[in-house]
């Protein structure tokens, strides 16, 4: 028996491949099992060899990330040249009320970037709960825009022109009364 970042650590460093790394940081992550930090504590604990790939793996789920697409996203948006982007943060609305969790958030335009796998969100309640989300942030003035995580690897040229596109569509227009909810309360 180990702590959850501990095993963790044990297991990326017996793996050769980032994603695999990251998908077992990410499951950790998602399932609230432990914090990027708790992970990052124990790599600089455990410095020795095989800590460099975990090392690597752990920067996007650090900045915000919560799966190996995500961690995809996170590089691109690195690569795009575009003001700083934050990840998995509740946008309200003017009234307070709750809009979404997108994948991707540029505050400063607000801009959404939405990860949409079919595996994720093309059964009936998944696909419902996507196009709702989505009027929300057509209701709010948010633009929003999807990318299938396999275009992360097979087309990033086009996905990052998508980003600067949808970036300039937000610049264009007022920016609307929505935030990001403060945690710290």
């Amino acid at each position: 028996m180990a702590p959850v970042p501990r095993a963790i650590v044990d297991a990326a460093r017996r793996l050769n491949g980032r994603d695999g790394i990251q998908a077992i940081m990410a499951e950790a992550l998602q399932r609230r099992r432990c914090t990027p930090e708790a992970i990052e504590r124990e790599l600089v604990a455990a410095a020795h060899a095989g800590a460099a790939l975990p090392r690597e793996a752990l920067v996007p789920l650090l900045g915000g990330a919560r799966s190996v697409a995500e961690a995809d996203a996170w590089r691109l948006w690195q690569r795009s040249g575009l003001p700083p982007c934050q990840w998995n943060v509740k946008i309200l609305d003017a009234e307070g009320r709750h809009i979404a969790t997108p994948d991707g958030w540029c505050d400063e335009v607000a801009l959404a970037w939405e990860i949409d796998s079919r595996e994720h969100h093309s059964a009936d309640d998944d696909f419902g709960r996507t196009l709702a989300r989505n009027a929300r942030y057509v209701a709010a003035g948010v633009v929003v825009l999807q990318t299938l995580p396999a275009w992360l690897r097979s087309d990033p040229d086009r996905v990052i022109a998508d980003l600067r596109a949808a970036y300039a569509t937000a610049l264009a227009r007022p920016r609307p009364a929505v935030t990001v909810e403060d945690l710290r309360r």
